[in-house]
């Protein structure tokens, strides 16, 4: 009898911790695009906003273009005018749905869900579809998704010059520590 009466205080409990929206403003979103035997094109951004409705399962995110970071100077400058045109494109946003969320299994384990949404680069909308994971850790709820990309399809070109050094598939990794919005 105890041990039916936890479970369902543990049931309660989180079902109250989490029904609800939980943000971050310090989100993190590294890409990876390098081509063995040159230089690496990675780079990240830590300032990504993310919006979570753990009853709904609808979820945003939103990167200002200009905010990832290259370990070389003069590559960054060249994603933000060349390729990306973060003056003209200045933000990156995905708008999905996580299908079937379980607020129990995410307050108790480690749990993985299928997300689908639109993502918006470089004034381009498609829909992405993945995985994406969650581990409960204090009072924050930890979340990880990983998806690739194709530059061409998002209206990105990039020059002949260096189209060799570059991955036609790109590897997008985000984290985010979603806290209770305030």
């Amino acid at each position: 009898m105890i041990k039916i009466l936890t479970t369902l205080v543990f049931l309660i409990l989180s079902t109250i911790l989490f029904s609800q929206k939980l943000m971050t403003r310090s989100g993190e979103i590294k890409f990876e695009a390098s081509m063995p035997a040159f230089e690496e094109v990675a780079a990240k951004n830590n300032t990504v906003s993310c919006l979570f409705d753990t009853s709904s399962g609808e979820i945003a995110v939103l990167a200002l273009v200009k905010g990832f970071r290259f370990k070389v100077p003069l590559m960054e400058e060249h994603f933000n005018e060349n390729y990306i045109e973060s003056d003209q494109f200045p933000k990156a946003s995905f708008k999905g749905k996580i299908t079937n969320f379980d607020v129990s299994k995410a307050a108790s384990a480690k749990s993985t869900f299928d997300v689908e949404g639109d993502l918006t680069l470089h004034g381009v909308t498609k829909k992405v579809k993945t995985k994406i994971t969650f581990v409960k850790s204090g009072e924050k709820l930890i979340t990880t998704c990983k998806f690739k990309v194709k530059p061409l399809d998002y209206n990105i070109e990039i020059p002949s010059v260096v189209k060799s050094k570059i991955a036609e598939t790109v590897e997008i990794d985000l984290k985010f520590d979603l806290e209770k919005k305030l």
